[in-house]
């Protein structure tokens, strides 16, 4: 699937439901969904920064493509952060760069969050993007 296909997908899921807390439900069950980090990745290396709750992101690069794990110790940010993963997790560093991530707008997630979960979702927005430069950057031998 396509980054766009899984961003089309997420807001079908979400257009299910008219309600914000039957939204804010499906984020803690993606959260639930989130597959266990390994904790060895639950450092300060790998924390981001900017997020009220905190959250580990961490980056396998395997020569082609980027695989995300990650962890927070709150439920809807996770759940924020398993949504990012399922959109940009297993993706080259070009498609990563090159995403238009529409959804979070299209789902009203931006304008549904707290102002410090809002500047949490952009910092790990901005912590994905950097990986996908640095690796860009090594692919390219920069």
């Amino acid at each position: 699937m396509t980054i766009n296909e899984v961003q089309d997908k997420i807001i079908d899921e979400f257009s299910m439901f008219d309600d914000w807390m039957d939204k804010y439900s499906l984020l803690i069950d993606l959260g639930k969904e989130l597959p266990v980090i390994d904790p060895k990745f639950k450092t300060k290396d790998f924390l981001i920064e900017g997020c009220q709750s905190k959250v580990w992101l961490h980056p396998y690069y395997d020569g082609n493509k980027i695989t995300f794990t990650a962890d927070s110790d709150a439920i809807i940010t996770r759940g924020i952060v398993g949504l990012l993963i399922k959109v940009l997790s297993d993706r080259t560093p070009e498609e990563i760069l090159s995403a238009d991530l529409y959804f979070i707008e299209k789902i009203g997630l931006r304008q549904n969050l707290s102002p410090t979960r809002s500047n949490g979702l952009l910092s790990m927005v901005r912590q994905i993007k950097l990986y996908a430069m640095a690796y860009d950057a090594i692919k390219n031998n920069l």
